[in-house]
């Protein structure tokens, strides 16, 4: 919206600012940060009230998470507030990947912040159910992928584009919609199943947005694309603002959700920040770099199926848990040790996923 100030500008002032998608950027950041500072304790003390016990702890989990009980979740209001806010407060308003973004965004919050509600109105762990949960998550990224394909350039437009072998383009046709259905649906669960400790899912989603800010933005300029030899697609730049302002909400969460958290995000945070991942690897077309850059995910997301997989079959388990995170926890290692590998693991395969915009 701030965007709009350009128009008093008179090329050489500071209204001028308004038109630098990183001038912009830096103040969404700002923004969601303060946003966070200013509203975090005022939310936190609403959702202690009004929920009582907080979120239900499983029964059959690692013993330190009883702990934990009464601690309220929904936490991922806060987060997805500040974005929100952030976005429609410095992004420029007439770009259509801003909006299927915080479309799915917003969505996906609404069917977290449902299965929350539920969660805890009941003291249960079951929620909405599973079923409706995905139908939902496949009609809102099917609406998304259909939105991103009539956007993205003739020569783009649905095509998946392979990072390294960078002139190789596949034409999915008609299967671009349920590829797209995959990445954002498969993002969005397996944010959700990292989702288990303190601070664990938001820094590594944190990392992924910065890595994916910067995609986005190179991929968004003809002379970075030329540079670094990636398929331009015009408009994505401003998807860094929206990344920038993810960021800004997550440290601002992360500031009360830091072991012993104070709230826990829930399926109301962790479905937004996987679908809106999602969303952005098929805005930019870096759907193949999302495995890697969210690799942490993708692993947390396989040790449940292949869990649950090897249990039907076997009737026993590859891991003491699942997910995996669950299963250092009964192996003895300390939560916040975790944790922290864990960011580690994020950050380095974030810095491999940038190197696949230079390498061929």
């Amino acid at each position: 919206m701030l965007y709009w100030l350009t128009a008093l500008s008179d090329g050489g002032d500071f209204f001028n600012l308004f038109r630098y998608i990183t001038f912009r950027a830096g103040g969404a950041f700002m923004t969601a940060l303060f946003f966070g500072f200013i509203f975090g304790p005022p939310l936190i003390n609403v959702l202690r009230r009004k929920q009582g016990k907080g979120q239900p702890i499983r029964s059959d989990g690692p013993e330190g998470h009883f702990e934990k009980a009464g601690t309220p979740t929904m936490g991922g209001l806060l987060i997805v507030g500040a974005l929100a806010t952030s976005t429609l407060l410095w992004a420029r308003l007439d770009n259509p990947f801003v909006w299927m973004v915080l479309f799915v965004t917003l969505s996906f919050a609404a069917i977290g912040f449902a299965d929350d509600y539920a969660k805890v109105s009941k003291q249960n762990t079951a929620g909405v159910s599973g079923k409706l949960r995905i139908l939902l998550g496949i009609i809102i990224a099917g609406i998304a992928g259909y939105w991103a394909a009539m956007y993205h350039p003739e020569d783009l437009s649905n095509q998946l584009a392979l990072p390294v072998f960078k002139d190789v383009l596949i034409n999915l046709g008609v299967l671009f919609i349920p590829f797209a259905i995959i990445v954002i649906v498969g993002s969005a669960n397996a944010v959700n199943l990292t989702d288990g400790l303190d601070g664990l899912a938001i820094m590594p989603a944190m990392i992924a947005a910065g890595t994916f800010g910067i995609i986005a933005y190179a991929v968004g300029r003809t002379d970075f694309t030329q540079y670094l030899d990636v398929h331009y697609v015009p408009q994505t730049g401003e998807i860094l603002i929206f990344c920038a302002g993810l960021i800004g909400g997550g440290l601002g969460f992360l500031w009360y959700n830091a072991p012993p958290a104070a709230v826990f995000m829930g399926d109301t945070g962790s479905l937004a920040l996987g679908g809106a991942l999602g969303a952005i690897a098929v805005a930019t077309k870096h759907e193949i770099v999302l495995a890697i850059v969210g690799g942490l995910f993708v692993v947390e997301a396989l040790s449940v199926i292949i869990q649950v997989a090897y249990f039907k079959r076997t009737g026993k388990r590859v891991f003491l848990m699942a997910p995996i995170h669950h299963h250092y926890e009964k192996k003895g290692w300390a939560e916040p040790q975790i944790v922290i590998r864990f960011w580690i693991i994020s950050l380095i395969l974030a810095m491999i996923g940038l190197a696949t915009l230079k390498v061929r």
